[in-house]
């Protein structure tokens, strides 16, 4: 299940980011990669600071990530540039990644790409993923997301124009089987879209929270 999160930060807020992030110290993303990534990855990437805490508390406000992911435990996010001619051959994430300064480690349930210029700023770039209905492209607008499954083979195509600018992390759901998660965000999406306190939407939200009671983990 791919889901597309729109406005994840603010467009005023936008270019003033990018602006911080042209401060950072950069290094070859290789550093954080593993084995078989580390020999198709070809990019620039930062820790995220006071960045990634931004946002971390942007998406803790998000209604439509906290339904899709239910997440338990979030990586602070990276971020990562490419410049003309860096890309990142078809890999599949890390499935356990050590939260950074503690001894704590989390799952990778779920990807995120949080894109931090337009498509108009350079040429090449998207993020494909394959999943079991084929090969889907993904370039969309400066703060805009896409949450993807972890286990999905994916690769960013090279940049031939201009730079292209995003953060990635990973984050263990409540739900850990993908097929459940699907049916709760199916579910609460509805309930959304009924009649507040009707009698079907309360019986369908009776229904949401038993399932995420059977299937949650803690």
């Amino acid at each position: 299940m791919l889901i597309e999160i729109p406005m994840v930060l603010p467009a005023a807020r936008l270019a003033s980011f990018r602006r911080e992030l042209a401060e950072a110290n950069w290094a070859d993303g290789r550093l954080t990669a593993g084995p078989q990534s580390a020999s198709v990855k070809n990019n620039l990437q930062t820790s995220g600071g006071p960045l990634a805490e931004e946002v971390l508390r942007a998406l803790e406000q998000n209604g439509l990530f906290l339904s899709a992911a239910l997440p338990r435990h979030v990586f602070p996010p990276l971020f990562s540039r490419y410049e003309i001619g860096m890309g990142f051959g078809a890999h599949v994430d890390n499935a356990i990644r050590q939260l950074p300064g503690t001894a704590r480690r989390l799952r990778t349930d779920l990807s995120a790409t949080l894109f931090l210029n337009d498509p108009e700023d350079y040429d090449g770039g998207e993020l494909m993923i394959e999943d079991s209905f084929g090969s889907h492209s993904v370039k969309l607008p400066a703060g805009h997301m896409v949450l993807y499954p972890s286990s999905s083979l994916h690769l960013v195509t090279p940049v031939t124009r201009g730079h292209r600018l995003a953060g990635v992390f990973w984050l263990q759901s409540m739900v850990k089987d993908a097929g459940e998660r699907a049916l709760l965000f199916d579910m609460d999406q509805s309930i959304q879209h009924l009649e507040r306190n009707s009698p079907a939407q309360i019986r369908l939200t009776a229904c949401y929270h038993n399932l995420l009671r059977k299937w949650a983990e803690l």
